[in-house]
């Protein structure tokens, strides 16, 4: 096993959009209205999964209220 390999926490726009099973513009819709948690470095959009995660079952226990 390679030690000098480093293991990703987070995803592109494209593939937050299919990890949460909608569309890229939807995706980029939610973040210009500040609804997605998002980081922006160096020009690039990035998401952490676990904050996606987190995200989702927000969203859950909203649609149960």
């Amino acid at each position: 096993m390679d030690t000098n390999t480093v293991q990703r926490t987070t995803l592109t726009m494209k593939e937050t959009a299919n990890y949460l099973g909608i569309s890229y513009w939807l995706a980029t819709q939610l973040v210009k209205r500040k609804k997605l948690p998002c980081s922006k470095v160096g020009g690039k959009i990035l998401f952490r999964k676990e904050a996606l995660d987190e995200y989702l079952t927000n969203q859950e226990q909203e649609s149960l209220v």
